[in-house]
This record gives C-alpha cells, structure tokens and sequence, in this order.
C-alpha cells in the first residue's frame, strides 16, 4: 500500500472511531466468505464489519485518543463500528459466534473503556434499549395505577359506610 493510501485508510479508521457509539474486535480466521456475509448483513442495521489492517487500526486508535485498543489489535481482527445500539450488535455478535466457533470476540470499546470478551458477552446480556423503556413506563403506569387506587380508596370506605349506616336505619325503622 502506498503511502498516501495509508494515509487515506488511516483518515478513513480514525472518522470511523469517533463516529461510532462502540468498537467490537473478533477474529474472523476460519470463516468462509459466505459466513463473513451473512455477519455483515445481520449488522448492518446496527454496525459495519471491517477487516482492517492492525498497524492502520493502531495508528489510527492512538490518533483519535484510543490507546487502550492497541493491545487489543493483534492477530487476525475485524472492527465492528457500533453507528446504533451497542447491545444489540453486542447480541448478533454472541448469536453468531455460538452458531460459528470460528469467529471469536476478543474485546471491545465502549464510553471510552476497554472491554474484554467477558464483558462484551454481558453487554449481550443485557436489555435492548426499547425493552428497558418498556418496563419503565410499565413501572410508572403501575405506580400510577396505584396512587389513584389509594386516592380513591378514602371516597370508596365512605360510600361503603354510608350505605352501611343508611340500611342499619332501613333495618330499625
């Protein structure tokens, strides 16, 4: 590679890191291209899949202020740029990698702190986004629901007691 397209792909890496919410790394060894594909298409919605060079991803790493990834850049790597929820490509990742022991998830980056495999599997683990705003609106509509059973509760006794009262008289007239 020449000079300036190092330079290019160095340029090219370095927009990829600061755009991205989150950074993936595997190792790709073993896959067929056709696995490779179908990776890249599960992700697209979420990610791009990159095989990049590791001297070009380090350089770049260490340009945009991300020196903790360079250990991390050794061996055969691929870059997931995380553009949308970093559960989610977190989920494909692990999904695709029980189905295929070829592909391996070495590490990741997230909120500027390194994460090791262990930690992007429970980045899998947990809820997606919209799932967690569920349960939190389901949490505030059943607060809800129980404050005006409360509130209503003082106005309910007293109808209660005032039928109670109303048909003791009827009883004794």
């Amino acid at each position: 590679m020449a000079k300036p397209d190092k330079a290019a792909a160095i340029a090219e890496l370095e927009e990829k890191f600061r755009s991205s919410s989150a950074l993936l790394l595997t190792e790709y060894r073993g896959l067929t291209v056709a696995q490779l594909t179908e990776l890249r298409n599960a992700l697209r919605e979420h990610a791009t899949y990159s095989v990049t060079k590791n001297t070009l991803a380090r350089i770049a790493a260490k340009n945009v202020g991300m020196d903790y990834l360079v250990d991390a850049l050794k061996g055969p790597s691929a870059i997931v740029f995380v553009t949308g929820e970093a559960v989610d490509a977190a989920k494909i990742l692990r999904d695709f990698a029980k189905e295929n022991d070829k592909l391996v998830i070495k590490a990741g980056a997230m909120d500027g702190k390194l994460l090791d495999a262990e930690g992007v599997k429970a980045l899998a683990d947990l809820d997606s986004r919209e799932v967690t705003l569920a349960k939190l609106a389901g949490a505030f509509i059943a607060k809800q629901s129980q404050a005006a059973a409360l509130f209503a509760a003082p106005a309910t006794k007293m109808v209660r007691t005032i039928d109670a009262l109303r048909e003791k008289q009827e009883k004794a007239a």
